[in-house]
């Protein structure tokens, strides 16, 4: 009688433990689920299947909760690796930090995307989002000007890689953009000589421009800086070329009617000579 009532109550024991653990255990799912400092991301993750995850990150991407979709793709490239879903999501984290402004991140994970899935269906749209990213980063033409260099690669790539994708346009676009921001800082070094005097590095810079950059919005005055500082050395030849090539191009500007101007007061006008540097990089012009 004694051991029947003493494992009747070791039965009770447990059970009463069993119980207990339950209640303590959806309490503390409870407790997660309201604490908003307690990431439940990776719980979800270790139960939810991958497609489940991926289309939640949407749905929070969707309804503007950006930081949410980020930490489901996140959460499913770290627990279902190298699956579908996770090549996916990590694009959509690319997309995800470059429209919150992470724009470092988002080459991070283009760059990884590429290494990995070069070949795939998104591999375009992953390259034009790095091309974006580096050209959010572009400043103004005051400062230094690398963030438009490597704007320009990643934009070509988008060009040469995918030609049939839905992202060259505004990938030549952004090109052009990056270009002239590029020529720009070659006119605001060109000009900070010029007003110095320092005539031959001033004309190293606007040759660069008028060469390496000659389908931009700064030939224009590039041309017409080019007739001031040859001017101004007496080198006449040069400075009528560059004149004439700036007339032949841009007739109607007040940058060809102030060139025009400042020849005249020495007795001379534009006219090219075919020696020169000037008439060979001016083929290449816009109106050309």
């Amino acid at each position: 009688m004694v051991l029947a009532v003493s494992l009747d109550m070791r039965k009770s024991v447990r059970v009463a433990a069993v119980v207990v653990a339950a209640v303590v255990g959806s309490s503390l799912i409870t407790a997660c689920q309201n604490d908003p400092d307690i990431d439940i991301t990776k719980l979800a993750a270790e139960t939810d299947p991958p497609e489940v995850l991926y289309n939640q990150g949407l749905a929070n991407l969707n309804a503007g909760k950006t930081t949410e979709a980020a930490r489901k793709f996140e959460a499913l490239d770290k627990q279902h690796p190298f699956s579908e879903y996770a090549r996916k999501a990590l694009v959509m984290n690319a997309f995800v930090a470059y429209r919150n402004g992470q724009y470092q991140d988002a080459i991070n994970a283009t760059s990884r995307y590429l290494n990995l899935y070069p070949q795939s269906e998104d591999a375009a749209y992953a390259q034009y989002i790095q091309g974006l990213a580096y050209t959010k980063q572009i400043p103004s033409v005051t400062q230094d000007q690398k963030a438009a260099g490597k704007a320009i690669d990643a934009m070509q790539a988008v060009v040469d890689k995918y030609p049939d994708s839905d992202y060259v346009e505004d990938a030549q676009a952004k090109i052009r953009f990056a270009r002239d921001q590029l020529a720009g800082k070659e006119m605001q070094v060109g000009r900070y000589y010029l007003e110095r005097k320092e005539y031959l590095a001033a004309v190293s810079r606007f040759r660069v421009v008028v060469e390496q950059y000659p389908n931009t919005n700064q030939v224009e005055e590039a041309l017409a800086r080019l007739v001031e500082a040859y001017y101004a050395m007496g080198v006449t030849t040069e400075a009528q070329t560059a004149a004439a090539v700036l007339g032949h191009n841009y007739p109607d500007s007040q940058w060809y009617a102030d060139s025009f101007k400042l020849l005249q007061s020495g007795g001379l006008e534009p006219r090219e000579s075919g020696t020169s540097w000037i008439a060979r990089a001016g083929k290449r012009l816009i109106g050309a």
